[in-house]
């Protein structure tokens, strides 16, 4: 199995890129991680292993991030306004207080993820998986919650 990356040879491409927005990490291992406090907006992270990463604080706004493993990730207070999801796998995630305003997270896995507190805004939630998630005082304002599999094991209508 490949090395995963480390923090100082992420930056060291993200220098190189010269804006997040231009940074391409998909499909690589980036497992247990700390990328916490970058700025990794509009970054193209797809089908990245990410599982145990720590990107708390991050700013992962308008990022890419379809079918990542994010499994057991800490994204505490991270920002990911508008970050296309789609499919990732959030289990048992901490998204405690995250942004997830616009986020696309249809068909994600966010079962037994800590949702307390975040922001999920207009947020597509469509087909999603929230089995045992703990979504204390999260804010659902707009959000589209359509054949989501809810806490308790139902389906959202």
């Amino acid at each position: 199995m490949e090395e995963p990356l480390s923090r100082k040879q992420v930056k060291k491409l993200l220098r190189r890129a010269g804006s997040p927005d231009k940074l391409s990490l998909n499909q690589e291992n980036m497992r247990g991680i700390n990328l916490s406090m970058l700025n990794l907006s509009g970054a193209s992270l797809t089908e990245a292993n990410l599982n145990e990463a720590n990107l708390s604080d991050a700013d992962l706004s308008d990022a890419y991030l379809s079918n990542a493993d994010l499994s057991d990730a800490d994204l505490s207070d991270a920002t990911l306004c508008g970050a296309d999801l789609r499919g990732a796998d959030l289990r048992g995630a901490n998204l405690y207080g995250a942004d997830l305003s616009e986020a696309d997270l249809s068909y994600a896995d966010l079962s037994y993820s800590d949702l307390g507190e975040a922001t999920l805004y207009r947020t597509d939630l469509s087909y999603a998986d929230l089995t045992e998630a703990d979504l204390y005082e999260a804010d659902f304002t707009e959000a589209n919650l359509s054949g989501a599999i809810m806490p308790s094991g139902e389906k959202h209508p």
